[in-house]
């Protein structure tokens, strides 16, 4: 019988060797990021003792390619872009990939700076968050080089990794109906055409499919949209229902980050949660677990989504040729305190 051949080596098995992290091996494979010498020489040593191929000599160097990937956020200051990114460079690194993050903000020109460095080979593939697909170089896909779409964007142009967000809002609004609530403000809508966000869209046409199926009637006096959309914007959210002077026994907030500052300015005004107002926000960053009280939020796999997008991306890269793929990954309501109550309402 023939006996099977070892398995093959992984850069994890290298940095374990070398006594060293993946990234730092990583490092050394690509070039990107200058390590020690000695540093060089342990991971050098280990990858020879291994046998070790690392993907980007196996299917990178070969191809003329460059062992960088850019990923482009909208806002790298807020929880949710903190913990993606995390996860987006920790899957990259395990294939030997470099990532060079950028920040797009609402500015479609750094989008188009992007897709520069890409057709002058300095980056191999670009994974963009786009906020709308008016203003994104997404128009020009045909054009670009290697791309995942990521978040709220539809389009069919490229390929995408997203959640339904619009289910996934109108579950915490049906959420927040079952504990009683018929007044529900909304932190972070918007539907004006002109202004709104893909994200702002969606989940605001999510909460208004469960609102219809209630029997309850839109009142866009409960509909704020503060920019950006940060835990200040949260605040400043509450602080503009209070001017209007609207009652509101509900905040569906479509982020944590807004619902932290939420949270936040309903305290000082002496608001309790859950007791008179209750609350939910969206993503289930790590802050959303130790408020108080804890945070009722929309709940997905981080890292199985970095995963998706570096694995489409790379498949991307082989094979330009083949159609846009468009993966939807589960989500799932996640109870916690701010929820756990029937509110009285507040009433101006």
């Amino acid at each position: 019988m023939t006996a099977m051949p070892p398995p093959r080596a992984t850069m994890k098995d290298v940095a374990a060797l070398a006594g060293v992290s993946p990234k730092t091996v990583s490092n050394v494979v690509t070039g990107t990021t200058a390590v020690s010498e000695e540093t060089r020489r342990k991971v050098d040593a280990a990858m020879a003792q291994l046998d070790f191929v690392p993907n980007l000599n196996a299917r990178g160097l070969r191809k003329g390619r460059s062992g960088i990937i850019a990923v482009a956020l909208p806002d790298l200051a807020t929880a949710f872009s903190a913990e993606l990114v995390h996860r987006l460079v920790e899957a990259a690194h395990e294939r030997g990939l470099a990532v060079q993050i950028e920040e797009t903000a609402t500015d479609p020109e750094r989008e188009r700076e992007l897709v520069s460095r890409a057709r002058a080979h300095l980056v191999d593939g670009l994974i963009l968050n786009p906020i709308r697909l008016e203003d994104s170089v997404l128009k020009y896909a045909d054009r670009l080089p290697p791309l995942v779409v990521l978040g709220e964007v539809e389009q069919n142009r490229a390929d995408h990794v997203r959640i339904d967000s619009r289910r996934a809002a109108a579950e915490a609004t049906r959420h927040v109906l079952s504990r009683g609530a018929t007044r529900i403000a909304v932190i972070g809508a918007d539907d004006d055409s002109a202004v709104a966000t893909a994200t702002s869209r969606l989940r605001l046409e999510g909460v208004h499919d469960a609102l219809r199926e209630a029997g309850i009637a839109r009142d866009t006096a409960l509909e704020i949209n503060p920019m950006p959309w940060s835990m200040t914007g949260g605040a400043e959210g509450v602080q503009t229902l209070f001017r209007r002077g609207v009652a509101f026994d509900a905040i569906i907030a479509l982020t944590d980050s807004l619902a932290l500052g939420a949270l936040h300015a309903l305290h000082d005004h002496g608001v309790s949660v859950p007791d008179d107002v209750i609350v939910t926000g969206f993503d289930d960053v790590e802050f959303s677990r130790y408020t108080s009280p804890s945070l009722t939020t929309i709940a997905f796999d981080r890292r199985a989504f970095a995963d998706a997008a570096l694995g489409l991306l790379e498949s991307r890269m082989d094979d330009r040729t083949a159609p846009p793929r468009s993966l939807t990954l589960s989500h799932h309501l996640l109870e916690r305190d701010s929820t756990r109550g029937t509110p009285r309402g507040h009433r101006p």
